[in-house]
């Protein structure tokens, strides 16, 4: 099995809690905000380090996907006060800078940062595709509209969401457990 599916998305509020929590304590304020739009935007890691202040202190923006090359509405709204707060006493042009130089972090040194805020928090499978598989887990399990995860997610099928956001058997049988007509 590929490392790929080992990542697995973040199913407990608790331990969504407690990668905040680390990710304050060990890590940064940057690292924490990495994760906090990350688990509220789904976009793949190569996108959200690549995200710019100007875009953020928006709402509500569009940006290009770096994989597929299509356009992705970004809706910040529910943690907008906190992006603003971050930015406001982070002045830089990139919402997650390099400690090193003039650009942004790398994919490689943002999933560094979530591994080690991961092993302190005891969040096992965390990956580079964690954040945005958290986000699809959650936003599926608050709207149960697959059709529209998977047009945010850019798959080509429902089958294919699922499986990503890791929608097991397990949870489908518990679905069936109560379902009586």
């Amino acid at each position: 099995m590929n490392q790929l599916q080992n990542v697995q998305p973040i199913r407990s509020l608790e331990k969504i809690d407690d990668m905040k929590w680390a990710l304050k304590r060990f890590c940064s304020e940057r690292d924490y905000m990495y994760f906090l739009i990350g688990i509220n935007c789904g976009l793949r890691g190569g996108d959200l380090v690549q995200l710019k202040q100007s875009q953020c202190k928006r709402k509500k923006f569009v940006v290009k996907e770096g994989k597929t090359k299509k356009p992705r509405n970004i809706n910040l709204s529910s943690i907008y006060y906190e992006v603003q707060d971050y930015i406001k006493n982070n002045p830089n042009e990139w919402m997650f800078p390099s400690r090193k130089g003039n650009s942004h972090i790398t994919r490689v040194q943002a999933y560094r940062q979530m591994k080690k805020a991961a092993d302190m928090a005891g969040v096992e499978g965390m990956g580079t595709h964690t954040l945005r598989k958290t986000f699809g887990y959650w936003y599926y399990k608050q709207t149960r509209d697959i059709a529209k995860l998977q047009m945010l997610f850019n798959h080509s099928n429902p089958e294919t969401t699922l499986i990503y956001i890791g929608i097991t058997e397990e949870e489908l049988d518990q679905s069936l457990e109560n379902f009586r007509l």
